[in-house]
């Protein structure tokens, strides 16, 4: 077949909402490593929870941003190593670890979430607010 022949002309690329959703998540991963470039989208996810939640189980804390057991634990240990947040055994049951920020991850959360509106801001600048309002809307829906 000749070099640029479609294929399948029904099938446009650029008219998928995957496509579309992954081009969105690259450009809203770009402005947070420009903005906050300490942490991941991830991490900040779980120093936001914890901010909203207090102490918690990792297993809970897991469902609360929803990700699976391992990631959540390779999160955890990542925050733990950066000094944002603390681990201990549950008083209840001992193969269960609670997390919580520390004193230096509740300071550092406070920080950066002003940030993290700057970054949802450059995100949907394109949008206006009533368009802003209807796409967390339909996100919400997927």
């Amino acid at each position: 077949m000749p070099e640029g022949e479609n294929l399948d002309p029904t099938y446009v690329l650029d008219d998928q909402i995957g496509y579309k959703l992954r081009l969105a998540n690259q450009k809203h991963l770009e402005i947070f490593a420009r903005e906050l470039p300490g942490v991941t989208p991830t991490q900040f996810a779980v120093l936001a929870r914890l901010t909203e939640v207090g102490q918690v189980s990792q297993n809970h804390l897991g469902r609360l941003v929803r990700l699976d057991g391992a990631t959540i634990k390779g999160v955890v240990s990542r925050l733990v190593t950066k000094g944002l947040v603390e681990t201990t055994p549950s008083q209840k049951d001992r193969r269960r670890l609670l997390i919580s920020l520390t004193g230096k991850g509740i300071e550092f959360t406070a920080l950066v979430t002003e940030k993290a509106f700057v970054i949802t801001d450059q995100t949907g600048t394109n949008l206006n607010d009533a368009e802003k309002v209807k796409l967390n809307e339909l996100l919400d829906k997927l």
